[in-house]
């Protein structure tokens, strides 16, 4: 049987279960999902943008 870690038998004391200055590790779980689904759009928009940049740069000789 795997032992539990020191975060996981005292969950208190694990830094990343506070929001707001307040244990609250359901909160701080759902802070993280909230951030994580926000980097994943982030990359897909700036994915979307570098394409749109990529396929309106002017081209070498068609002087405009």
């Amino acid at each position: 049987m795997a032992q539990a870690t020191d975060s996981e038998q005292f969950p208190e004391e694990n830094a990343a279960n506070y929001v707001n200055g307040r244990f609250d590790p359901k909160g701080a779980e759902a802070l993280r999902e909230s951030f994580r689904r926000q980097a994943e759009v982030q990359a897909k928009l700036s994915a979307e943008s570098r394409t749109q940049a990529q396929r309106h740069r002017p081209q070498p000789g068609n002087a405009r």
